[in-house]
């Protein structure tokens, strides 16, 4: 009885903290959600908790502002955002098998080199690719924030630690006496496997590349080819008499609906995951 009575307890404790780790995720997005259904003069009275009746007005508004081409922002980083996520998880996959799969003299070497990569921080070499896109008439452009997120030395070493502990040689080498070839066994066998792991950072890098500002600020001139960071990152120099906090606050309600979505899409692979696995050795 007393045991019984003891996980009782634990459970209910459990309960508690998980329903207030909940509250405390989710309080900012309701607030977020609550604000941008008022007006800006009702905003300005003080917080509220109850919805209020301009959420089509402040979309409108948004909508509606030449000056400040949201939905366009919103299309350029879900382009970049989308392609980076597909370039980076295929590629740093495909690197990690090989490094996974084949013997070579190399393999150390390459390896090391990889993850000293890792420790480069994206300033140092700011300037150097700044010139090589400007040389490579690619300024000013969306392809620049697009085609360097197919080498990235922290989802190589993620797939690579996966692959390790998710992908028995002995498959492979059986796939290979079948006669497939390589990039079939990867994409039929090895993909499939690696789902959970390709699910987790997909979303990873989708957001990563969503909230990006230093390159795009360093790469973007023309507004409509401006990403949503660059955009919100303009309403600090706003003018004070066109200030309008409920469509502000749309405007960042209406940019964080693509990744939700991306992650509602993709949570499915991450839960299934859990039993997900190769053939064990």
């Amino acid at each position: 009885m007393k045991t019984n009575s003891g996980k009782r307890v634990m459970s209910i404790f459990a309960h508690i903290v998980l329903i207030l780790l909940s509250f405390m995720c989710l309080f900012f997005f309701a607030i977020l959600l609550i604000n941008a259904t008022h007006s800006h003069a009702e905003l300005q009275k003080g917080f509220s908790i109850i919805p209020g009746k301009h959420f089509l007005d402040n979309l409108r508004s948004v909508a509606n502002d030449g000056s400040f081409p949201m939905f366009r922002g919103i299309i350029n980083s879900v382009i970049v955002s989308g392609c980076s996520a597909a370039l980076c998880t295929y590629f740093s996959s495909l690197t990690a098998y090989g490094i996974y799969a084949y013997d070579f003299k190399g393999k150390k070497v390459a390896f090391t080199f990889i993850m000293a990569i890792l420790v480069m921080p994206t300033q140092v070499t700011a300037m150097g690719f700044l010139r090589l896109i400007t040389k490579m008439g690619m300024y000013d452009s969306l392809l620049p924030l697009i085609i360097p997120s197919i080498a990235s030395p922290a989802v190589f070493y993620f797939m690579y630690s996966y692959l390790q502990s998710s992908l028995p040689l002995s498959l492979v080498e059986a796939a290979r006496i079948d006669g497939s070839g390589e990039f079939h066994t990867f994409n039929r066998i090895v993909l499939p496997i690696m789902k959970p792991a390709i699910a987790v950072q997909a979303i990873f890098t989708f957001v990563g590349s969503w909230n990006n500002y230093f390159v795009p600020a360093l790469v973007i001139q023309s507004k409509n080819k401006m990403t949503v960071p660059i955009l919100i990152a303009t309403l600090r120099g706003a003018d004070y008499m066109n200030f309008d906090m409920g469509k502000i606050y749309m405007m960042i309600t209406v940019a964080i609906v693509p990744i939700i979505i991306v992650y509602l899409l993709l949570s499915k692979y991450i839960i299934a995951g859990v039993t997900l696995g190769g053939v064990k050795e």
